[in-house]
C-alpha cells in the first residue's frame, strides 16, 4: 500500500497546535510564542484587525462638509436686492426730471460736510467692516460643526464619490452607553468635539484609578472604532459622588 506524495496543507488537521508554539499564520508570518497551555486562537487583536481593515484611512486628509448658508446667503440676497431697487428707483426718477429722495440728498451731505474723525463716521465703518467680515468668514468656512468626517473604505470601487459623516451629539451617545458599561461607573457624561473627547463619570465602588483605566481603555477602543478621520484625544475624569 503505498502512501500518498501530496503534502497535507497546514491547518487541515483537526488537531491543536503543538503547546508553547504559536499557529502559523496563512501569510507565512511567524506567529506569537504562547505560554504552555494556551493555542494559536485568534483572540481579539486579531479580530480586531479583521474588522478594520475594511476601513482604512487613504493617507489623504478628509474634507469638511460644507453648508450651504442658506438664511445668510437669503437675507444678504434680500436686502441687497431691496437696496439696489430703491436706489435705481431714485435715480430713474432724478433723470425723469424729478427731485431725488430726501433720505438721498441727506445722505450726500452728511458724507460730503461730516469728517472722517466723526463718530458716526468711525461707527458707520466699524459696522460695515464687521458686516463684511461676517460675511467673508461664512464664505471661506465649512460650517456643519457638528458633523465629523469618517475614514473612506478601502478596497471598493469608486469609494472616492462616497463620504460620511457622524453627528457629534450620535457620537456621544455611543461612547456614553460605552461608559457606563464598565463596572463601578454610576453615571457618565461624555462631549465630543472635533479634536478631543471628554468623559466624565461618576464611581459609586471600586478604586477610581481602576475606574478611570477601565474607562480609559474601553472608551480608546470604542472612540477607534468610531472611524473618525482624525482621531480625537480622549480625556477621562473620575469622581466620587457627593453624599448628601
Amino acid at each position: 500500500m503505498s502512501a500518498n506524495p501530496r503534502r497535507q496543507p497546514a491547518g487541515d488537521s483537526g488537531l491543536p497546535p503543538e503547546p508553547g508554539k504559536a499557529h502559523p499564520s496563512t501569510d507565512g508570518a511567524p506567529g506569537k510564542d504562547l505560554a504552555p497551555g494556551e493555542y494559536g486562537a485568534p483572540g481579539k487583536d486579531a479580530t480586531t484587525a479583521g474588522s478594520t481593515s475594511a476601513v482604512e484611512a487613504s493617507g489623504r486628509p478628509r474634507r469638511r462638509f460644507w453648508s450651504t448658508r442658506r438664511i445668510p446667503a437669503a437675507l444678504v440676497a434680500l436686502l441687497s436686492a431691496a437696496a439696489v431697487g430703491l436706489l435705481l428707483y431714485d435715480v430713474v426718477s432724478v433723470r425723469a426730471g424729478r427731485s431725488a429722495m430726501r433720505w438721498r440728498r441727506r445722505l450726500a451731505e452728511e458724507l460730503a460736510t461730516r469728517p472722517l474723525d466723526d463718530v458716526w463716521m468711525i461707527v458707520g465703518a466699524a459696522v460695515a467692516m464687521a458686516l463684511g467680515l461676517w460675511l467673508f468668514l461664512l464664505a471661506v468656512t465649512p460650517g456643519l460643526r457638528r458633523l465629523l468626517s469618517m475614514r473612506q473604505p478601502s478596497g471598493i470601487p469608486r469609494r472616492e464619490e462616497v463620504r460620511a459623516g457622524l453627528d457629534r451629539r450620535a457620537a456621544a451617545l455611543v461612547l456614553r452607553d460605552r461608559a457606563v458599561q464598565v463596572p463601578g461607573v454610576q453615571s457618565a457624561r461624555v462631549a465630543v468635539g472635533r479634536r478631543k473627547v471628554k468623559a466624565r463619570a461618576r464611581a459609586h465602588f471600586r478604586d477610581i484609578e481602576d475606574v478611570r483605566a477601565d474607562l480609559d481603555s474601553t472608551l480608546g477602543e470604542a472612540v477607534t472604532f468610531l472611524g473618525l478621520a482624525r482621531q480625537p484625544k480622549l480625556t477621562v475624569r473620575v469622581r466620587r459622588p457627593k453624599k448628601g
